[in-house]
């Protein structure tokens, strides 16, 4: 038997629900702060993921899917949206046409990483990017959108972390401290940390090793060799989080290696799903649009995980959706009417109605029987007695009454059932 690829899940009709709620709910609060879609290629070439997220880091060294095309194009999975959208807005020279360009997605990415608990290598995120200002309101916009969406959700086990990486200037000089600060340390780092101490030294803030963050938690601290401009635009975003009602703690060490990123990062931090507790993060990169040939262009978005977010409902028990249910069931009873019972069904769905009706011959029992499992409200019988003195019975599945009308009452049918 052939299985789904190991990493990957399929979405059953059980779970879709849950699935178009929160897609619903992104993209009527998208819509509240007027971010308008976009979708994008699910793969492009890898230059533009090595340049957009760093050859240094392990999505790109480690975890992309990528391969040769047939005119020998290394092409990628993309494994995270705003590379994609950068390339998009710089492509079709958005800046042009509108000076601010706020864009929302929702898309499947792919990473080869080890499965686990929210963890899959193809998963699901939403997201947003704003691309045209540096104003420190739009830092602050961008974690109220999502921090609103996963309240929405009632998610109460929430922690929204808040770091500033400042300008690349002071971040500079914050660098050599902390290289002078782990020098003598080196040998007793991870391996991983110790290649990034020479690649991509922010990097070693990431790292899981319980000997690296005890050796960390005396490292000199970022936000104490920001300038004063970086302070103040923090300080703005801090502001206005409080104004929002947005609770967040200061982390210090929540950092991005990059050195296109600049000012805000955050993250919206789970404890409800162990491990892989982020179900949020995001930040300002105004130097990323630059990075891949395009103007000098300021931005800031976020990416939430849409399995991560459901895995979190689950556990907290919210999200509890009503079961779905049919308007209408069409019973056959007798198979000399089957299309008629069509025809019907047919009649009340381009009226808007969910309809079903029975496609395997069953007996009235057993499509009554199937009517309770799907919920229906009502069931229309068409054969019978009745049926012969041109009449059709509905009946009330929740009050069991019945009702009578004509053959040609179709009309009055819909009615009853719309009324209720």
């Amino acid at each position: 038997m052939i299985k789904a690829v190991t990493g990957t899940k399929d979405i059953l009709p059980a779970d879709i629900p849950k699935w178009r709620y929160l897609e619903s709910l992104v993209t009527k609060i998208m819509k509240q702060f007027n971010y308008k879609e976009i979708r994008t290629p699910v793969f492009e070439e890898t230059a533009l993921f090595a340049r957009g997220i760093g050859e240094a880091t392990d999505i790109v060294g480690k975890e992309m899917y990528t391969f040769l095309d047939k005119s020998q194009t290394s092409v990628t999975l993309k494994p995270e949206m705003t590379a994609s959208v950068v390339r998009s807005f710089i492509e079709h020279s958005m800046e042009k046409k509108q000076s601010l360009n706020k864009l929302f997605y929702i898309s499947p990415m792919f990473r080869q990483e080890k499965p686990q608990a929210g963890r899959l290598r193809q998963f699901h995120q939403f997201g947003a990017e704003a691309l045209g200002s540096n104003n420190p309101a739009l830092d602050a916009e961008l974690i109220i959108i999502p921090f609103w969406i996963l309240k929405s959700l009632g998610l109460k086990n929430l922690t929204v972390k808040l770091n500033s990486l400042g300008v690349p200037k002071s971040r500079e000089n914050y660098k050599k401290v902390l290289k002078e600060f782990l020098q003598s340390k080196i040998k007793d780092l991870s391996e991983d940390s110790r290649k990034r101490f020479d690649t991509n030294i922010l990097r070693i803030f990431d790292s899981k090793d319980e000997r690296d963050q005890q050796i960390l938690s005396n490292a000199p601290l970022l936000l104490e060799y920001l300038d004063n401009a970086s302070l103040e635009h923090f300080e703005k975003v801090k502001q206005l989080l409080l104004s929002a009602g947005v609770p967040f703690e200061i982390d210090a060490k929540l950092v991005r290696g990059l050195d296109y990123y600049t000012h805000t990062t955050f993250e919206i931090i789970s404890g409800s799903i162990g491990s892989q507790s982020a179900l949020c993060g995001g930040g300002r990169y105004d130097l990323l649009i630059k990075e891949l040939d395009g103007s000098d262009t300021p931005g800031v978005g976020f990416a939430a995980g849409i399995e991560r977010i459901l895995l979190a409902c689950e556990n907290e028990k919210v999200l509890s959706l009503n079961e779905e249910s049919l308007d209408l069931f069409v019973v056959t009873i007798d198979e000399n009417l089957y299309k008629t019972a069509f025809e019907y069904s047919l009649f009340f769905r381009m009226q808007g109605l969910t309809v079903e009706m029975d496609y395997l011959n069953r007996s009235v029992k057993a499509q009554m029987r199937e009517a309770n499992k799907l919920n229906a409200a009502y069931v229309l019988f068409v054969g019978g007695e009745e049926y012969i003195r041109g009449e059709i019975i509905l009946k009330n599945m929740k009050g069991s009454e019945q009702f009578t009308f004509r053959k040609t009452e179709l009309d009055k049918v819909y009615q009853k059932i719309i009324s209720g």
